[in-house]
C-alpha cells in the first residue's frame, strides 16, 4: 500500500477525518481537484479582495461548545482564530418592513421576542424549551445502544418520536400562531435551503440551537479553517495534493484498494474516505455498473438541495453609517417564508424584477482585519434552481457564452437593486463585483447540481436515513454533507465520525492534542484586540492574518 487511507476532498469534513488518522500514525494522502483547499470553506481573491463563499457564520465556538472542543482537541486552534459577530443581533431579519434583531443567548432572545409580542409570550417560553429539549433528547437516544441504555434514555426516546417526522414550520405553530412572529422564527431557514414546511423539526431546531451562544466568523476569512487543518496535516506527517482530482476509486470486488488520478496513476490504500457527494462518489468515481441494485435505486431516487446566485462586491462607502454591523441580513418580501424557498429551487429569480428574498453580509465588519485598500467587502446570496442553468453546463468554465455572461451582468444588476432598496445610496459605491452561479459551485467544489447543503434535507434524506458513514464497499467510508450533519461543525463531525469508524473508537477518543484556548475577538469592538492587530486595522494594512 502506499498509504494508509486516501480522502478525497479537502472540505470539512475530509480534513476533520485526515487529522485525526494521521496523528494516530496512519499514513494519509488528501487528494484535492481545485487549486486551494478547503471546499466550501475556502476563499478566493479577486483584485486584492477576499471573499469567503461558504462560510458567513458558525456556532458552537463559545466555551465549552462542540466545535470549540473539537478544534482544540484536534490542535487547529493554535492556528485559529474568531471574530464574534454583533451579540446583540447576529441575525437581523427584515420581513417586508418589519425587522427583528436575533441576539446572543437564549434567554435575551425569548426576552426580545416577548417583548415584541407580549401576547405570545408563553408560547416563546415553550418554543425556547421545546428546541433545547429536543436537541438534548436527540443527543440521549443517539448513545442508546442496548436494551439498558435504552432504559437509561428515560422519557427521551417517546419525546424524540413525537416530533420524529414533523416540519420545522409545524414545531413553531405548535406554539405560536401570530403571522410576523412564525416569519421570525422560520427565517434562517437559509441555513439548510427548504421550505420550513417541508424540512424535518429536528433540523430547523438545531440550527437555532446552534446558535443561541452567539455566532463566530474565522479570523482572516474562510480560508482560515482548512489552512489550519493543513498544519495540523503535516505536523502529524500527512500529505495534501492540490490540483489532484481523483478519476476513480479502484476496487477488487467489493473492496476498495486505491484510487486513480486523472494523470493515469494509481495511489493504492487500504481505506478511501469521501468527502465527494453521492452522485460523485457513486456516480462517477465507482459508477453505476458496479452498485448493487438497491445502492442504485437509492442513487437515482437522491435529490439534491437548492443552489444560488453568490455577489461578491467591493464598496467605498462607510457601511456602518448605512446601518450594516456585523451581523447577516436575511431580507424577506413577505411573511411567507415557505413560498420564497420554494421559488428558491425554480428559475424564478431569472424573471422577478429583483430577487424577493436575499442574505447580505458585509464580511469586513465581521472581520476588520479584511479591510482592503479602505474598501468593504460584501457578499449577497439568493436562491436559484440548477436547471435555469443546465444549457451552459457542457461549455468550458470560464469560457461560456455570451447568453450566459449576459445573464450573470442582469442578475447581478437586480440583485444590486434589491440592496438599494434596503441600502439607499449603495450602488453609486461598488469599486468591483462579481457573480457566481450554479455553474461556479459544480465547477469549483465539484458538487452535483451547484447544490449548496449536498443531498436536500427532507424528510426521506436526513439523519439515518442519509448516507451512512460506512458504505457497501469494505474500506470505502463517506463524510460531508450529504451524510449525518452539514454546515461547517455539522461536516467537521461527520470527518470525525470516518475516523473513529476506522480507527474503531469514539470521536470523542480522537480529540487528544489539548490545543490551547481558541481565540475569539469581537468583531463590534476593535479596542478588545491585540494591539499589535488592532494597530494594524487603523492604518489599514488589511489582511492581517497571512
Amino acid at each position: 500500500m502506499d498509504y494508509d487511507v486516501v480522502v478525497i476532498g479537502s472540505g470539512a469534513g475530509g480534513l476533520a477525518a485526515a487529522v485525526p488518522l494521521a496523528q494516530a500514525g496512519m499514513s494519509v494522502l488528501v487528494c484535492e481537484q481545485h487549486e486551494v483547499p478547503g471546499g466550501w470553506t475556502h476563499s478566493f481573491a479577486l483584485e486584492g479582495y477576499r471573499f469567503s463563499p461558504g462560510v458567513h457564520y458558525m456556532g458552537g465556538l463559545h466555551p465549552g461548545g462542540s466545535l470549540r472542543k473539537k478544534y482544540e482537541g484536534l490542535g487547529v486552534s493554535q492556528d485559529l482564530a474568531f471574530c464574534e459577530l454583533n451579540p446583540d443581533g447576529y441575525d437581523h431579519m427584515i420581513i417586508g418592513d418589519e425587522r427583528f434583531d436575533i441576539p446572543k443567548g437564549r434567554d435575551n432572545y425569548a426576552n426580545r421576542l416577548k417583548e415584541r409580542f407580549p401576547h405570545e409570550a408563553e408560547g416563546i417560553d415553550g418554543y425556547m424549551e421545546a428546541v433545547a429539549n429536543m436537541i438534548g433528547n436527540l443527543e440521549r437516544v443517539a448513545r442508546v445502544k442496548s436494551v439498558g441504555d435504552a432504559a437509561k434514555a428515560g422519557g427521551a426516546i417517546p419525546s424524540v418520536m413525537r416530533w420524529a417526522m414533523k416540519s420545522g414550520r409545524k414545531l413553531i405553530e405548535h406554539h405560536v400562531s401570530d403571522p410576523l412572529l412564525v416569519a421570525i422564527l422560520c427565517g434562517q431557514a437559509g441555513d439548510h435551503g427548504m421550505p420550513p414546511s417541508e424540512v424535518l423539526s429536528f433540523l430547523h431546531a438545531g440550527i437555532a440551537y446552534h446558535y443561541f451562544e452567539g455566532a463566530y466568523f474565522p479570523m482572516g476569512g474562510g480560508f482560515a479553517i482548512p489552512r489550519a487543518f493543513v498544519r495540523a496535516l503535516k505536523r502529524a506527517g500527512g500529505e495534501i495534493r492540490l490540483n489532484t482530482p481523483v478519476e476513480r476509486i479502484l476496487l477488487e470486488g467489493d473492496q476498495v484498494i486505491g484510487v486513480r488520478l486523472t494523470d493515469g496513476s494509481e495511489v493504492r490504500s487500504k481505506y478511501v474516505v469521501s468527502n465527494a457527494d453521492p452522485e460523485v462518489t457513486f456516480g462517477k468515481l465507482i459508477g453505476r455498473e458496479h452498485l448493487n441494485d438497491k445502492l442504485r435505486r437509492r442513487l437515482d431516487k437522491t435529490t439534491y438541495s437548492t443552489s444560488a446566485l453568490s455577489l461578491f462586491f467591493a464598496v467605498d462607502m462607510d457601511l456602518r453609517a448605512a446601518g450594516l454591523d456585523s451581523g447577516n441580513f436575511w431580507f424577506y418580501d413577505h411573511q411567507d417564508i415557505d413560498e420564497l424557498y420554494r421559488l428558491g429551487r425554480t428559475d424564478h429569480v431569472l424573471t422577478a424584477d429583483i430577487p424577493p428574498m436575499m442574505f447580505l453580509t458585509a464580511t469586513t465588519l465581521k472581520d476588520p482585519s479584511k479591510m482592503h485598500s479602505g474598501h468593504h467587502t460584501c457578499e449577497a446570496f439568493t436562491f436559484v434552481g440548477y436547471d435555469a442553468f443546465k444549457k451552459w453546463a457542457h461549455e468550458k468554465s470560464g469560457d461560456r457564452s455570451g447568453g450566459y455572461q449576459g445573464l450573470k451582468e442582469d442578475l447581478s444588476w437586480r440583485m444590486f437593486k434589491a440592496i438599494e432598496k434596503r441600502v439607499p445610496g449603495i450602488s453609486d459605491h461598488i469599486v468591483f463585483w462579481n457573480l457566481g452561479t450554479p455553474l461556479t459551485n459544480e465547477h469549483y467544489i465539484n458538487v452535483t447540481r451547484g447544490c449548496l447543503y449536498g443531498i436536500e434535507k427532507n424528510r426521506r434524506q436526513i439523519g439515518p436515513r442519509a448516507y451512512p458513514t460506512r458504505t457497501d464497499f469494505e474500506g470505502l467510508l463517506m463524510c460531508g454533507a450529504s451524510t449525518s450533519n452539514f454546515g461547517v461543525s455539522g461536516a467537521t463531525s461527520t470527518g470525525l465520525q470516518a475516523a473513529s469508524a476506522i480507527l474503531n473508537c469514539s470521536p470523542d477518543d480522537l480529540l487528544t492534542q489539548n490545543g490551547p484556548e481558541l481565540q475569539i475577538y469581537p468583531s463590534e469592538d476593535i479596542s478588545q484586540w491585540p494591539e499589535n492587530l488592532r494597530k494594524r486595522i487603523e492604518r489599514g494594512m488589511g489582511d492581517i492574518v497571512e
